[in-house]
């Protein structure tokens, strides 16, 4: 943007300078007649688009990249320069190119349609310069609905879905709900994890033992566990508690402070004999692949003052808040009496029980005896019911009446989810996306949305595509880089059903 800049600054002299911006993904003849409207307003057009990185449109998206989508724009007569803009949204293009008049099209004349809010930050930006937000008025196409017409990545039977998805549910049904989970106050308890990547390069077999030798290189470190559907839910929801417990040896507090988010109100437990749980994976660099994981954990159960302290803290938040979600990676954080204290005391209790390497065969969701919601893999369904071929629907009936008629949204990696629950029945929702970058958080970002959802009372197959799609934005992600975002959530929901 600062090239862009130097070369405005003497091409403009006594010229108005009129300015676009966008992600053209799909450059078609509203976009033509927007750009031609534009120009007629000044004397040169400066066009700047959404780089890769942010184009939050969904998986699969943009359609064209970056450089593509820049030279269609600049093979316009009417447009004198093109750049792209490596920022989330315009202000730093709009402070690039110091517009007289920035153009935007006629579905942004409404601010409030606007559900990220974007549209009143530019005009702020653009009134700072003494420049003026205009808007063009021809007919209009969605490069969105073009792109699933004719260019879709998703399978032809996921397409149909959506299409008949969306003459059941219109969008802005979907998008109120949404709006709506502004008002709740949430509470998440489960463990502490830092999932660290070590990222390494494979250098190959030890010349004496069969041993793959790898030589290392940098490392990150995120949130994750309970902390990372914290930052999922405060993405949606205004108030968000969390109440989990740290080790003493390397209590990661700091950096984990740092990470949650603003509205995330974190409640400390602090285990004397253990650390802050850490699991660290191994991932060759050039593939992305994960070689192996390590967990430095002690999972024995709490005891003494700080169980005291933790269960007191379950009784005194829990019902102060409307919905209680719970992740239970089985660590020794909940025990039998923290279960009957969530079971009596939460509003509205959404669990996830999840079988890991360490847990495997010992921690299944029979052990609590009620929820309002359970979301777990079809893995960890078919493990608590010991039936490993059985149909998924009578296994699922089952376990709703064991636990109270809980409604239930069984993850099923690419093949989506199952939705049920007593009053809506089963919905088999398809996956959303087509490849993944890192399938570590899918299910943490799934339960994160679809719980407040249905503690607000939408028809479990709509909670079923929006947890698909806030899955789907997760597996795009590396590790917990990004949390899952209200506005970026309704803008890949309004792509996948145009």
């Amino acid at each position: 943007m600062q090239a862009l800049g130097k070369h405005l600054a003497d091409a403009r002299r006594g010229k108005k300078v009129v300015h676009c911006h966008g992600v053209f993904d799909l450059l078609h003849i509203g976009h033509i007649r927007h750009l031609e409207q534009a120009k007629k307003m000044g004397d040169l057009l400066v066009v700047t688009l959404t780089a890769d990185a942010y184009v939050n449109k969904g998986p699969n998206r943009p359609a064209f990249p970056q450089q593509l989508r820049a030279e269609a724009l600049a093979a316009l007569d009417c447009v004198d320069f093109v750049a792209i803009n490596e920022a989330p949204m315009a202000i730093e293009a709009i402070n690039a190119v110091r517009p007289d008049y920035y153009v935007k099209g006629s579905d942004y004349r409404v601010a409030k349609d606007d559900h990220t809010g974007g549209i009143l930050k530019e005009r702020e930006a653009v009134e700072a310069f003494g420049g003026r937000l205009v808007f063009t008025d021809d007919i209009t196409y969605s490069s969105s609905r073009l792109i699933n017409q004719h260019m879709d990545m998703l399978p032809p039977t996921t397409r149909s879905y959506l299409d008949d998805f969306a003459t059941r549910h219109p969008i802005k049904t979907i998008i109120n709900g949404l709006n709506s989970l502004a008002k709740l106050k949430v509470l998440v308890i489960g463990d502490a994890i830092i999932d660290e990547y070590q990222y390494c390069q494979a250098i190959g077999k030890s010349s004496k033992e069969p041993v793959l030798a790898v030589k290392q290189g940098e490392s990150e470190q995120f949130a994750g566990g309970a902390l990372a559907v914290a930052n999922h839910v405060a993405g949606f929801c205004g108030n968000v508690g969390l109440l989990t417990a740290l080790g003493k040896q390397n209590d990661y507090e700091s950096f984990i402070r740092a990470q949650l988010a603003g509205n995330v109100w974190p409640t400390f437990c602090q285990r004397d004999d253990a650390p802050t749980i850490v699991k660290r994976r191994f991932i060759d660099q050039y593939f992305f692949q994960k070689l192996f994981e390590t967990y430095d954990i002690n999972d024995s159960p709490l005891t003494g003052e700080v169980r005291q302290v933790f269960l007191e803290s379950i009784a005194q938040m829990a019902p102060q808040h409307d919905l209680v979600i719970v992740m239970d990676f089985g660590h020794g954080l909940l025990d039998e009496e923290a279960i009957d204290l969530l079971t009596n005391h939460a509003k509205f209790l959404a669990v996830n029980a999840q079988s890991n390497a360490g847990n495997l065969g010992y921690h299944t969701i029979s052990l609590y005896p009620r929820a309002d919601l359970v979301c777990i893999t079809e893995n960890e369904l078919r493990l608590d019911a010991r039936d490993r071929h059985g149909d998924l629907e009578p296994l699922i009936e089952q376990a709703s009446a064991r636990m109270g008629g809980a409604a239930f949204a069984v993850t099923r990696g690419a093949q989506g989810c199952l939705t049920y629950s007593q009053r809506h029945g089963f919905a088999h929702v398809p996956a959303v996306a087509t490849s993944a970058k890192d399938r570590v958080g899918a299910g943490d970002a799934f339960l994160s949305v679809a719980a407040p959802c249905v503690a607000r009372g939408a028809a479990m197959e709509i909670v079923g595509l929006v947890g698909n799609a806030a899955g789907a934005q997760a597996i795009n992600t590396v590790g917990h880089r990004e949390s899952a975002a209200r506005p970026a959530l309704i803008k890949q929901i309004e792509c996948l059903l145009k």
